[in-house]
């Protein structure tokens, strides 16, 4: 019998450091795909900024009419009502180069630039915020109209945004672990809840109440990873 205890101690004790160093990879390379994504993000939001502010962007080969917002400069009335159709007289930016009459006429909808819709601008999104706390978190972070689009004041501006990020944690793989092996804290380690995995492990998941409990919590989206951050 004492032959037979030592035997379990010594498998817990490998299936332990067994998982530990497995999840710890898999949450590493779930921490290197965000530094990278965040890393992708910040070069295409500088080389985006660095564009937009020079005359590249702006085509040559079409009449001065037909350029974007970007390549611009428009005279607005600022006593139009918000939402009614109005007209604005614009000209190139210095340093465009476009053919035909360099002053014209713009049709947009009477708007400042912070009032468009959220599909009319791009924001910067912020990760490592709390996606799932009640009620949401909302962070301040810098947004620009899209090209395409004519507004009112500053094409730059702030706006409070929802936080909605993810890192990377898959809800199916969570379940699976849930079910298959959450009786050995699998389930916890993956999601990054390390000293319930730890607890679970010990408890053989709580002789399997524990078990089955996570595994209601998952499927029901209410135990989620241990960042904050939603599933994929």
């Amino acid at each position: 019998m004492k032959c037979l205890h030592i035997n379990i101690r010594r498998a817990t004790f490998i299936l332990l450091t067994f998982l530990v160093n497995n999840v710890h990879k898999i949450h590493m390379v779930d921490e290197n795909k965000i530094q990278s994504s965040q890393d992708k993000m910040n070069t295409s939001i500088t080389s985006e900024d660095f564009l937009k502010d020079s005359v590249m962007i702006c085509p040559s080969n079409i009449q001065c009419k037909d350029l974007n917002g970007d390549c611009i400069t428009c005279k607005f009335n600022n006593s139009c009502r918000y939402g009614q159709e109005t007209s604005a007289t614009c000209s190139p930016k210095a340093k465009v180069i476009c053919y035909g009459k360099r002053e014209f006429t713009k049709i947009f909808s009477c708007k400042y630039c912070y009032q468009t819709q959220h599909w009319e601008h791009d924001c910067l999104l912020k990760a490592h915020c709390n996606s799932v706390s009640s009620p949401r978190n909302v962070y301040k972070t810098n947004c620009t109209v899209k090209s395409e689009v004519i507004c009112l004041g500053n094409r730059r501006f702030n706006k409070m945004v929802h936080c909605n990020w993810t890192g990377g944690h898959s809800w199916s793989t969570a379940l699976a672990l849930s079910i298959t092996l959450g009786g050995f804290g699998a389930d916890r380690f993956y999601l990054g809840h390390w000293q319930e995995g730890i607890g679970k492990l010990f408890s053989f998941g709580g002789l399997g109440v524990w078990t089955i409990i996570d595994v209601i919590l998952i499927s029901l989206h209410y135990l989620g990873p241990a960042d904050g951050s939603l599933y994929i």
